[in-house]
């Protein structure tokens, strides 16, 4: 055998290597950061099954000398966590479905609806993207109780309470996301002309352009939207908090807050209904992964 034929083997051999050593650094890379996230939710699911003598020794076992599964009953009959949970799961549905709903309206306009100023308006929209959550805390306070007309107000917004411990202040505020206008109007803009075109000769209206073309052709988006606004809906803690005074208004975020005294802090209980208050984001996420993936990967098509 010629020296030639067997390096010329060699160097193609060598990017192949080459390559499957990229390939295997990169999995152990990936393998250490998924270890990584999925150690909190590790820990959290077994504190929540230990008991307070588990709790209280030292150093800390990781797994629970004693499986104490009742943690899970105790904690749901500790406060109206039903309640709590319904409240949030009818918070997180309105916000998802207006979201839905107002996002890809406005989505639509910026990317398909020529008029005057969009490209103005559209600037506008990721400059609000931009805004800390935490600095527009007070002005909604401030717009929430001042509203005209309800909770005792007049025609000013003075004289009573306004949104406060309503469902308008709890469900409003969060029923629009720049974010979603954002990736409604970049879908738009990644399909093509001809679909809108073919439409308007056929004698479609514009919502029917809207409703029926284009939307069923985003369903991506669709999916990766109502996938973050429920989510940002059902872990919201802070504005729930602020707004609302009532225990019957009260979200399953700050019901948790209950196994947090001042003197002590009941973990077992608190760990069992954080567990419990993840289970349905999990359960969302596994049915919308391929669709949630996608729309991000597509997100910046144009």
């Amino acid at each position: 055998m010629s020296a030639e034929p067997l390096a010329a083997r060699t160097r193609a051999r060598d990017p192949l290597v080459a390559r499957r050593l990229r390939r295997l650094a990169l999995h152990l890379v990936l393998l250490v950061v998924s270890l990584a996230m999925v150690v909190p939710f590790v820990w959290m699911i077994l504190t929540s099954v230990k008991t307070e003598g588990d709790l209280a020794s030292y150093p800390p076992h990781l797994l629970p000398q004693h499986w104490r599964w009742s943690n899970y009953s105790t904690a749901l009959s500790y406060a109206p966590f039903g309640q709590y949970s319904l409240n949030s799961a009818v918070i997180a549905v309105s916000h998802t479905a207006l979201n839905l709903v107002l996002a890809s309206m406005a989505g639509y306009a910026l990317a398909r609806v020529p008029f005057r100023g969009r490209n103005v308006l559209f600037l506008a929209v990721l400059a609000t993207m931009m805004i800390p959550t935490y600095s527009k805390i007070v002005p909604q306070y401030l717009i929430a109780k001042g509203m005209p007309f309800f909770g005792g107000n007049d025609y000013l917004g003075r004289g009573g309470h306004g949104w406060l411990d309503s469902w308008w202040g709890l469900i409003v505020p969060g029923a629009l996301t720049p974010f979603a206008i954002f990736l409604f109007r970049q879908f738009y803009l990644s399909l093509p002309t001809e679909l809108e075109e073919a439409a308007r000769i056929d004698g479609m209206s514009e919502f029917g352009i809207y409703a029926r073309v284009m939307t069923p052709l985003v369903k991506p988006a669709i999916a990766t939207v109502a996938l973050l606004t429920f989510e940002s809906s059902w872990n919201n803690f802070l504005w729930p908090l602020i707004v609302t005074t009532s225990p019957d208004k009260r979200v399953l975020q700050v019901g948790l807050s209950s196994f947090q005294q001042s003197d002590q802090n009941a973990w077992a209980y608190l760990m069992a209904g954080t567990t419990m208050a993840t289970i349905p984001m999990v359960v969302l996420f596994l049915f919308t992964q391929r669709y949630f993936v996608q729309g991000f990967a597509n997100a910046g098509i144009k």
